[in-house]
């Protein structure tokens, strides 16, 4: 069953704060391979003029995923998770990330729409400092792929 696109522009409330720990954007950066000083070692950082170690620009996913856990357990919305392949993810950065950040993110359907059976759905991230500051926009698009006739016909 298709997706309701009066879901478009619905909001979610902002997910309880994050603290960006050093540790945790270790091993992240260890994890990906990525072994910029920057993520590992805090004087490399302040080297940098950055006040302690960032993350490395994908961190942002292990936010926004559990954040939009929102949209795709919402019943009303009624998206299959099992059917459900990420098909693309983007961020916008205002900063990086860095220790010490206490980071809420606030989901929004940006797009539904329906291409060759399948669903497409765009979720949008805004993650925020709780002071206010404007971090990183996350872009995510999740495709319910459609249903073959074999099992809709209970076979």
């Amino acid at each position: 069953m298709a997706l309701d696109p009066s879901f478009i522009g619905r909001s979610y409330p902002p997910t309880a704060p994050y603290e960006v720990g050093r540790e945790k954007i270790r091993e992240f950066a260890l994890a990906v391979g990525d072994l910029n000083p920057a993520y590992l070692d805090q004087s490399a950082a302040k080297a940098l003029g950055y006040p302690d170690v960032i993350a490395p620009p994908t961190f942002a996913i292990a936010l926004a995923v559990p954040a939009s856990d929102q949209v795709i357990e919402d019943p009303a919305l009624g998206l299959d998770y099992s059917r459900v392949v990420h098909g693309d993810q983007k961020f916008s950065y205002s900063r990086p990330l860095r220790a010490g950040d206490r980071v809420r993110v606030t989901v929004r359907i940006e797009n539904i729409k329906s291409l060759a059976g399948n669903d497409v759905l765009t979720v949008t991230g805004e993650m925020h400092e709780e002071s206010g500051e404007h971090l990183v926009t996350t872009v995510m698009t999740l495709v319910s792929r459609a249903v073959p006739d074999d099992e809709t016909k209970g076979e």
